[in-house]
């Protein structure tokens, strides 16, 4: 079930960049595995975190399936989640367990499917491989790419997170930049006009904000808009 072309496609997941998101994982994932495991017609990623779900799939039925299996309450990622184990049919049409999910497959042309969770804490992932074969996923090929995925996968989330806590730090420093230009602009207006100290322009803002329960920067945002406006006028 691990081909080159899978295995290369699977490691790019955890290059960064700009647009880098957990979106763009999963998509990346899916789609990986539509095009690089041998039988398989297109794959679904659910991503688990805090009882909040974000779904991702090659196709827009498998996602379809996905968000009905969830609403049925059963099926074989519903039965990955709770055990923790993967979950094989080889025949939908053949397996009891779940009837109405098998009713609901057969509509998508789906014959067998695969479900492996991967546990990267603190976010649980239910990757599905679906077929419109039967018998497309053998036991010993699963095992072999559930290893794969678990760590090509736990390496692309982890980059991802540490990527996007890099991102928010820069957005705060250059929101906190940008927080104290405006606090210099609105000391300079309160020492322009009333001829004070920088030091007491400061402490007027702060005696201000203070009264009026709002954030000095926000306080100096609104002053600097305000004399921008007059001066125009």
């Amino acid at each position: 079930m691990i081909t080159p072309g899978l295995a290369r496609n699977l490691a790019t997941l955890g290059r960064l960049g700009e647009d880098t998101s957990t979106e763009s994982v999963l998509r990346g994932l899916t789609t990986a595995l539509a095009g690089g495991v041998p039988g398989c017609s297109g794959g679904s990623a659910e991503h688990w975190r805090d009882h909040r779900v974000l779904v991702s799939g090659s196709h827009s039925e498998l996602i379809m399936l996905v968000e009905s299996e969830r609403e049925l309450g059963e099926g074989p990622s519903i039965e990955a989640r709770k055990t923790g184990n993967r979950v094989a049919v080889a025949d939908v049409l053949a397996d009891s367990r779940w009837p109405r999910y098998a009713a609901l497959a057969t509509r998508w042309g789906v014959r067998s499917v695969l479900a492996v969770p991967i546990e990267v804490s603190p976010v649980l992932l239910i990757v599905g491989l679906y077929s419109v074969r039967r018998g497309a996923f053998s036991p010993q090929g699963a095992q072999s790419l559930a290893g794969m995925l678990t760590e090509q996968v736990g390496v692309a989330m982890a980059n991802m997170w540490d990527f996007e806590e890099v991102r928010t730090d820069a957005a705060q420093l250059q929101e906190a930049l940008a927080g104290r230009a405006l606090i210099d602009q609105a000391k300079g207006i309160i020492m322009q006009t009333s001829g004070c100290t920088a030091e007491a322009a400061f402490e007027e803002l702060r005696r201000i904000s203070q009264h009026h329960q709002v954030k000095v920067a926000d306080l100096a945002r609104l002053l600097v808009e305000e004399h921008q406006t007059k001066n125009r006028r």
